[in-house]
């Protein structure tokens, strides 16, 4: 899980640092396209596969037990989503921080049931939340924004609101919350088992091949149009600048079809599902059976492990040593590598001292009173 992680945060730094699209060819933009949306998608679905390590992970929690794991859990969404809240008002919509906040929230009640039931509702959810979110944003009046904005507290300290949050973000809960899910389920299964690393590989597999090779069926050359990259234009401008909490689309009917990244469809998250499970499932194979690459790997995997901290720092470092973003006039992959290396050697310094991350030291810290629930 820890490299998974640390795919999903450099698959960030790609999207922030590394060069546009456009500006790529080759293997580079086979990796800008494949770190476009389905980056953040892997670190949403670590992040329900992280809520099931604290609610229990092959069996939920129950009694007090369950009691102090649901504490622990909303202790970290309310953090999540004021830390959220403060990077948004520096670097805006991108920051993904306070979305997770309230993906937590939601999951509460979905804690204590089985990988067969929650695989049903993320399922459930793919199929019917797009339709849904289609229909509120197409019919959601600029004036009725305005006016909800107008009330809302978090919009007035930054970018993001509660229907940024829910519906118009970049990370829409109402869309968002599948592959939370899909990781609850992934979580809740023995992934050390052969039989289900084989049967989460067919369906990873099958679920990308069926959700693009549809879209491409039926939207054509327009099926991986990219609605927005990470936090920037479709054009590839990275994200460490002010950006606009809400994507605000112009959408068509004929946009359902398409299953570009963070485009938001059914084909879009189911695709984004079979390849979190790929990579997942793949990263869990690899450490298994190749022991000596596992210790090869040792200083990637310490990026897992604080992959918190090393969301919140490239954002951090990135307004410190002004780094451009990719965009037309810095088409380098320089400053990204320097980056990935830059957090590597971090995260293998600080994890010899340390059991924890900076950041995840303060927020494990923050998490101790739920232990007085009773």
């Amino acid at each position: 899980m820890d490299l998974a992680r640390a795919l999903a945060v450099f698959g960030m730094y790609v999207v922030h640092i590394g060069p546009p699209l456009s500006a790529t060819h080759g293997v580079g933009s086979w990796v800008r396209y494949i770190a476009d949306g389905h980056s953040s998608v892997l670190f949403a679905t670590l992040a329900g596969f992280s809520l099931m390590l604290i609610a229990g992970r092959r069996e939920p929690k129950t009694g007090l037990a369950g009691r102090q794991a649901k504490a622990r859990i909303a202790i970290r969404a309310v953090i999540l989503l004021a830390l959220g809240t403060v990077l948004a008002m520096e670097y805006g919509g991108v920051i993904i921080l306070g979305f997770y906040g309230v993906y937590f929230l939601l999951a509460l009640p979905l804690v204590r049931l089985s990988a067969r039931t929650l695989a049903m509702i993320a399922a459930g959810l793919a199929l019917v939340m797009p339709q849904l979110a289609f229909v509120l944003t197409t019919r959601l009046s600029e004036s009725v924004q305005q006016s909800i904005n107008a009330y809302d507290p978090l919009r007035h300290l930054s970018e993001v609101g509660v229907l940024d949050l829910l519906l118009t973000g970049f990370y829409p809960a109402l869309t968002w919350m599948s592959f939370v899910i899909a990781g609850m389920a992934l979580g809740r299964m023995d992934l050390s088992a052969a039989a289900v690393q084989r049967r989460l590989a067919a369906i990873g597999a099958g679920l990308v091949v069926g959700a693009y090779g549809l879209s491409l069926l039926l939207a054509g050359k327009n099926a991986l149009r990219s609605t927005a990259e990470d936090g920037a234009s479709s054009s590839g401008s990275g994200s460490a600048s002010m950006g606009s909490g809400s994507m605000k689309p112009q959408l068509s009917f004929s946009d359902l079809l398409a299953a570009g990244p963070h485009s938001g469809t059914t084909f879009d998250i189911i695709g984004s599902v079979g390849v979190a499970i790929l990579v997942i499932v793949g990263a869990t194979v690899v450490m298994d059976r190749l022991p000596r690459l596992r210790r090869l790997a040792k200083p990637v995997i310490a990026v897992g492990t604080m992959s918190l901290t090393a969301y919140v720092g490239h954002f951090v470092a990135q307004s410190v040593l002004s780094t451009p973003a990719g965009t037309g006039t810095q088409q380098s992959w320089v400053p990204l590598l320097m980056y990935v290396l830059g957090a590597i050697v971090f995260a293998t310094v600080w994890s010899r001292f340390f059991r924890r991350g900076p950041l995840e030291h303060l927020l494990n810290t923050a998490t101790k009173p739920a232990k007085y629930v009773r």
